[in-house]
């Protein structure tokens, strides 16, 4: 396994023992394969952040710990690795946490570790419940701060939270809705992947709210537990066409846009109106194909930077700022697109 790292270097990113990465690079016996995934994940993101590793600085080592689609980690990893140079003289390395889905208790875990072994911050994403919120604390308690993103966790010791104002995102997918559909009979598919993540549920509680006060005729068929991916999103998604033949629009608040699309197709419907969320891969080519309508987007490197400096500053590595402001919600359009944009 060929590199260029010193041996501490890479168990420092992996959070493994010197003499277990010994051992994986050596091809000697006695370590599974996740391990061994592990040092190779590593070395992996060592090589990509090599700058930072060359660099002369005060080091912060940061855990990202994220339960999305991979679309969206492959996102939130890309938005990091770019800002890393803008946080000079200060050297910023990171170690990723990410699955799709799964109990909250290996979430629970995995950030038990953390602060076992230690950190200098963890950048979040999970779904609020209890188990999480108290995780969070032990690690607070153990001197590592935790800014969420994205979604928040209220009720836990958070430093801060990251992220656009949810409530304000989702009356502003109706107001869209609205303006587009105009006058149309229709019933409005809302798609969510899981009630668990309180970024998703504002969202919902703000476009129901607008909806009711634009067109309360207008019916609304909720979905969850897709959990953003596309193998489960479509039998969702089918089922409620099926079920309703006046769906003729879509809010899709969390994802598996590709799916839903799939299931309006073959079954034959029309979707007129499609407001989505977040400028990922897919929805970056589905926003160019003209199949979305807008996307409600927000810059993830101005948010990864921002949690990055509140990290900073519980360290005293930067001087102290206000409250941490919601970020801007940009509408994106098949005209209007970022030149970032994925491709």
């Amino acid at each position: 396994m060929g590199h260029p790292f010193p041996i501490r270097e890479i168990a420092r990113q992996a959070g493994l023992s010197e003499a277990t990465v010994d051992r994986v690079l050596n091809g000697r016996g006695g370590v599974r394969e996740s391990t061994a995934r592990e040092v190779r994940q590593a070395i992996a993101d060592l090589d990509r952040q090599r700058t930072q590793v060359r660099l002369v600085g005060r080091t912060f080592m940061v855990d990202i710990v994220m339960q999305a689609p991979e679309r969206f980690t492959t996102a939130i990893r890309a938005a990091l690795e770019a800002e890393l140079p803008s946080l000079r003289p200060a050297v910023l390395r990171s170690r990723f946490h990410f699955r799709e889905t799964g109990p909250a208790g290996e979430l629970v875990r995995t950030l038990d570790r953390i602060a076992r072994r230690g950190s200098q911050g963890v950048i979040l994403k999970a779904p609020d419940v209890p188990e999480v919120t108290a995780a969070v604390g032990r690690l607070e308690a153990a001197g590592v701060p935790v800014v969420t993103l994205v979604t928040d966790l209220p009720a836990s010791a958070r430093r801060a939270y990251v992220g656009i104002d949810d409530r304000a995102a989702g009356a502003t997918a109706a107001y869209l809705m609205d303006q587009w559909l105009g006058e149309r009979p229709g019933n409005i598919l809302t798609s969510l992947s899981s009630g668990f993540f309180r970024n998703e549920e504002e969202r919902e509680m703000g476009f129901r709210s607008a909806m009711r006060a634009r067109h309360p005729e207008r019916t609304l068929v909720e979905i969850a537990e897709g959990q953003g991916l596309d193998a489960t999103q479509y039998d969702l998604v089918r089922a409620a066409l099926e079920r309703d033949p006046d769906i003729r629009a879509v809010y899709s608040i969390g994802g598996g846009n590709i799916a839903t699309l799939r299931a309006f197709d073959d079954l034959g419907r029309d979707c007129a109106v499609f407001v989505a969320h977040d400028l990922d891969h897919d929805n970056t080519r589905l926003l160019r194909e003209h199949r979305l309508s807008a996307v409600l987007h927000h810059d993830l490197r101005q948010d990864v930077r921002e949690a990055c400096h509140t990290v900073m500053r519980a360290h005293d590595a930067l001087p102290p700022a206000g409250p941490t402001l919601p970020s801007a919600i940009q509408v994106v359009t098949p005209y209007n697109m970022p030149p970032q944009a994925a491709v």
